[in-house]
């Protein structure tokens, strides 16, 4: 069996022990780590004896362990990627100019998608079917918003999904209507997701799954990412990820998976929705796919976010409005009981300050009702989060999963006006979550964000704009150092994912998953990463990618 030693880089290990942060060898063998340090120590401990043994020489670049996406959507990742980019669309007219333009490139598509636009890009922020039927009337259009929260849809879509005014508003959602009762155009929360979503699953094939799947592989690699935990896993997209596997024997790297639930009104047939998770659980793990592909949790999206609102907040919003929970207190509480004395992992998307309250409210009841023992419950997001709140986290050894890319400076406008002036000035606190010693890893929340981690480190160390650089930061002494953004962006989503005893690091008997990039981010101006390559990803030791 032959051994390959990796040499003349600077190699950031995430490693615990500053001393070796920072190496410039290491070997591989049989897809793990085999040594790392010196050149010296690694060259002793590859014995020719062994098999034959070759050196790569990196130039002097700088190598990292292969980041891990701690929060995504891959199908919905995946699928994005065909459909009409509006997030840098600045008014309404650019995104209707947009979406003719799209119609005019498929003129005998079904349906014109698009995703990314802002709220603050539509007049007073109140989208309406009328305002696409001006542009496109008789082909149906389905919108995502940048945070995949709502949809904006024109008249023939509604008419498609048979969405009249008849039709009840989901529990925890909303079809935005008029003093008539007539909807117009926007749906919010699980109205987007059962009636959006679900109808454009049911119009898509297997196969279109399969690609939009195949498309996201492909993307993370050429960005160097090597692990990914899915936070809105599903039946379609578990047949889809098992499709992949018994097409090509493995997935393309391995994925840790939250399987998503919804409240239905009915408290019984919640619960039925964790015996069901544990059920698959257990069957993906007694199956072939069980080295790619392992369920780790349930994901509960308990609110919204701040853009429409729908976040909840301990204080009304700028505009005396605010939000009830889509999960509540009584709601929740015997569902998460539930999931964690089955040993599931619990993630909680907790966007407003008083939704993290309640979601800390849940993990204490499970410690009360199951007792105590090891858990690595988490947190989405938290953009907007009470001081009170991280000194609990802390305490309770609560993850902090949260995305820099969503305080990208050039997408706050509207988040900070619907939060008003002093409050707008206290989200995404990074450095109050380090100081209580709460664990964190940083991911992108893709599709809602631009997948790419590089661009993400570079917000997370500086608080500045990769859209509109030009900008002034947001609240920069909140950033982070770059060894700490890095083993966030790896180490921290390998915990977080309870994937710490194969990936994470560059550490001898791990997963040899590892990039090469062009630039090394401990020492550069971090600027130099907006324009940096990731010249290779490797996976269990083999070339995935290379630019």
């Amino acid at each position: 069996m032959s051994t390959t030693i990796y040499r003349g880089a600077a190699v950031f290990t995430a490693d615990d022990a500053p001393a070796r942060a920072v190496v410039e060898a290491f070997a591989v063998r049989d897809g793990r780590f085999s040594a790392v340090g010196t050149l010296d120590e690694v060259r002793a401990a590859s014995d020719p004896a062994s098999g034959p043994v070759a050196e790569v020489d990196l130039a002097g670049r700088f190598v990292a362990p292969g980041i891990i996406d701690s929060h995504t959507h891959l199908a919905g990742f995946g699928a994005s990627l065909a459909k009409t980019p509006l997030r840098d669309c600045a008014s309404l007219s650019e995104i209707q100019q947009r979406l003719l333009a799209a119609r005019a490139a498929d003129p005998e598509a079904a349906r014109v998608l698009g995703i990314g636009w802002l709220f603050d890009a539509v007049g007073d922020g109140q989208p309406t079917a009328a305002m696409l039927d001006e542009v496109l009337p008789e082909v149906p259009v389905y919108l995502d918003a940048n945070d995949l929260h709502s949809m904006w849809v024109n008249t023939a879509a509604l008419r498609e999904m048979g969405i009249t005014r008849e039709t009840p508003d989901p529990v925890g959602g909303e079809i935005a209507r008029d003093a008539d009762g007539e909807a117009t155009g926007m749906l919010y929360e699980t109205a987007c997701t059962q009636y959006g979503w679900a109808f454009l699953e049911a119009a898509s094939t297997a196969d279109d799954l399969v690609h939009a799947l195949d498309a996201a592989f492909r993307s993370y690699l050429a960005v160097g990412v090597t692990g990914a935990t899915e936070m809105s896993l599903n039946a379609a997209e578990v047949s889809g990820l098992r499709t992949l596997i018994a097409r090509d024997g493995r997935l393309p790297f391995p994925v840790t998976a939250h399987w998503i639930l919804e409240p239905s009104g009915d408290a019984e047939r919640d619960l039925a929705g964790i015996t069901g998770i544990v059920a698959l659980r257990d069957e993906i793990a007694a199956s072939d796919a069980a080295e790619w592909l392992r369920i780790a949790g349930v994901k509960f999206i308990m609110d919204g976010v701040i853009d429409a609102c729908t976040a909840t907040m301990r204080a009304p919003y700028a505009d005396g409005s605010n939000a009830e929970p889509i999960w509540t207190a009584e709601r929740i509480l015997p569902v998460a009981a539930a999931a964690d004395r089955a040993g599931l992992q619990i993630a909680m998307h907790a966007i407003g300050d008083r939704t993290s309250e309640i979601a800390l409210d849940a993990v204490e009841h499970c410690i009360r009702v199951n007792g105590p023992r090891p858990r690595r419950h988490r947190i989405e997001h938290l953009e907007s989060v009470a001081d009170t709140t991280i000194e609990r986290m802390g305490e309770l050894g609560v993850v902090a999963s949260m995305q820099p890319v969503h305080c990208d400076p050039a997408v706050l406008d509207n988040w900070k006006a619907m939060l008003g002036d002093e409050r707008g000035e206290t989200g995404f606190p990074w450095q109050k979550f380090r100081a209580a010693g709460v664990p964190l890893t940083l991911g992108t929340d893709a599709p809602t964000a631009p997948h790419q981690p590089l661009p993400n480190l570079y917000i997370a160390l500086t608080g500045g704009s990769v859209l509109a650089p030009e900008l002034p930061p947001y609240h920069p002494e909140r950033v982070f150092t770059p060894a700490e953004a890095l083993t966030a962006l790896t180490a921290g989503g390998a915990w977080a994912g309870e994937m710490e005893e194969t990936c994470g690091r560059i550490r001898a008997g791990l997963d040899a998953n590892f990039i090469v990039l062009d630039v090394n981010p401990l020492e550069a101006h971090p600027s130099a990463l907006l324009d940096a390559t990731v010249r290779s990803t490797h996976v269990r030791g083999a070339e995935a990618h290379r630019a």
